[in-house]
């Protein structure tokens, strides 16, 4: 394993690759995307722990998705097995990847907890339990300074936790060390990452705007409204095929071509 800089542009290509993959087997990496949420969901609402249970599978389950990009890319079809890849490795592996997905559930919630020191845990329970909320409330000093700490927060624990789901999988390495490696890899391309988020978030905006551009003409509201939600989702599940090339950029020793 070596750890590659990879210039700013890099971070176009991770996009266009992700959506170029997404294409080439689309019915299959929705219907992954779509088993993704609904276990992430599942989880979430077992009694007691369901909501710890959730955060602690999200590590393999987005491994799942990274391994479904790696087989689409390569021209085959990938099966629903696919998602649980992070389990079928051998058994030490399955123990790291567990031992990750705890040190992921108690950092984010430990993020969750400091935000709370701000607005009495109200951003937090909003974050993990849904729910709906008034102007007043997201207007409020308090509420936006604990979404904000939330916020600054989040970006150095997903830079921990960016690669080392792929690195224990691929690599065998460490859950500590795989998070070392992770943050040293997002650190190192900072500039590529950079241009990766607001890639995506372009990307994001102008379907955003398509569909806005499509209601006006139309005049009906209720199609923009019915057209948003599956279209964001079909960009979330182009954005996590395209997290695989940004791991492959950044440790392999083959650079992918556009």
């Amino acid at each position: 394993m070596k750890l590659n800089i990879v210039p700013a542009r890099t971070g176009i290509l991770w996009v266009r690759l992700g959506i170029r993959t997404f294409w080439r087997q689309p019915i299959a990496m929705t219907g992954l995307f779509f088993m993704f949420m609904a276990l992430m969901s599942i989880a979430s609402l077992l009694p007691y722990m369901g909501g710890f249970l959730a955060l602690m599978l999200l590590p393999a389950a987005t491994l799942g998705l990274m391994a479904a990009a790696r087989e689409a890319f390569l021209g085959k079809f990938p099966m629903p097995t696919v998602l649980v890849s992070a389990f079928r490795a051998g058994q030490q592996r399955k123990k790291d990847m567990l031992v990750l997905g705890v040190l992921y559930a108690i950092s984010f919630l430990g993020v969750m907890g400091l935000s709370a020191l701000l607005d009495g845990g109200e951003f937090a329970r909003l974050y993990l339990m849904g729910g709906s909320f008034s102007r007043e409330t997201l207007m409020r000093d308090d509420f936006q300074a604990a979404m904000w700490l939330s916020t600054v927060l989040y970006l150095p624990l997903s830079a921990l936790f960016w690669h080392a789901p792929a690195l224990i999988h691929w690599h065998g390495i460490s859950p500590v060390k795989s998070m070392f490696f992770s943050a040293m890899a997002c650190l190192g391309n900072w500039r590529a990452f950079l241009v990766y988020v607001f890639t995506w978030l372009g990307v994001f905006a102008a379907v955003g705007l398509g569909v806005i551009v499509v209601a006006a003409i139309t005049d009906s509201a209720e199609l923009a409204s019915v057209m948003l939600l599956p279209l964001m989702l079909l960009m979330a599940a182009m954005f996590f095929t395209s997290s695989y090339f940004s791991f492959h950029d950044s440790f392999a020793t083959d650079p992918i071509l556009a």
